[in-house]
Order: structure tokens, then sequence, then C-alpha cells
């Protein structure tokens, strides 16, 4: 019995030892930190971002995500096995949302289990902060009252 999202809404994925990483239309956030829940571990920590309502003063509708789906996977992976190196994990997953991801909805999670929560918030802020600096991942930014085809899509910074 799997615990993660149908594969039919996943769009790519890559599975190490320890490590789960992947680009999906939708997310089981339960079923994700669930993933990593390991017997060994004292430390469960997770990240969730979520699309808010606003941004520089403008009120944000909902963001678009597109990605290079396979490449993005290969860097998330590359980016979770150096957290592992640095942090010895026990176990880690990083899930990505493409598509529109309304105000209010998740898009993207990570997800990591340690034996002590010093390792565990060190190796998900490591993953997070490099994962939107390195991924293959852009979104669009959609604004109440503007042109929606004004919306310009941006690296996912």
């Amino acid at each position: 019995m799997s615990m993660l999202p149908p594969s039919a809404s996943v769009e790519a994925k890559s599975e190490a030892s320890g490590a789960i990483c992947a680009i999906s239309y939708t997310l089981d956030v339960p079923a994700i930190i669930r993933s990593v829940c390991d017997d060994g571990a004292g430390a469960n920590v997770h990240f969730i971002g979520t699309t808010r309502n606003s941004f520089q003063g403008k009120v944000v509708t909902r963001l678009e995500y597109q990605a290079y789906s396979k490449l993005a996977v290969k860097t998330m992976m590359d980016i979770v096995q150096r957290a592992i190196e640095s942090h010895s994990p026990a176990k880690c997953a990083v899930w990505h949302r493409i598509g529109v991801v309304p105000v209010g909805e998740p898009s993207i999670v990570v997800a990591v289990s340690a034996p002590h929560r010093k390792e565990a918030f060190s190796a998900c802020e490591q993953i997070l902060e490099e994962v939107k600096q390195k991924a293959q991942i852009w979104k669009r930014e959609y604004y109440e009252g503007e042109d929606e085809n004004a919306a310009q899509w941006k690296s996912n910074a």
C-alpha cells in the first residue's frame, strides 16, 4: 500500500535510500510527512510553502508553476544527497507542485526526519534554500486587477 500520491499526478520522481523527490500536480501533505517517519528518528521537521495572498503590496490571486521536471527532480535529489552527507538525517522528502496553485494551498513540502532536532532543522532549511535557488522551476504570479497576459515567469527564488 503506497502512502504517496497516485502516480497519475506525478510528473517526475526519484527515489534513493532514505530520500524521495518529486514534481507533481498535487501534494498529499500528510502522506509526504508520513513518508519520512522512522523509528530511529527523534525529530521530524517539515516545511510547507503556501501561496500567500499578497506580494509587494499587490493582491495575489494565484501562482502557476512550470518545471523542467526530470532535470528539476535530479537537481533536487543532488541537493538532498548533499544534505544527507552534511546532516545525517534518517529520511528526506521534497515535493514541489506544478500547475496552478491557488492562494492558501501548498506549493512545496520539505520533510526530514533525523535522530536529533538540530540535524533535522538544518537539513530541512538547507534543502529548502537550495531547491529555491537551483531547481529548474519557474513561477508566474497573477495579481488582482492586472491583465493576466502581463504576468511574467520568474525563477523560483
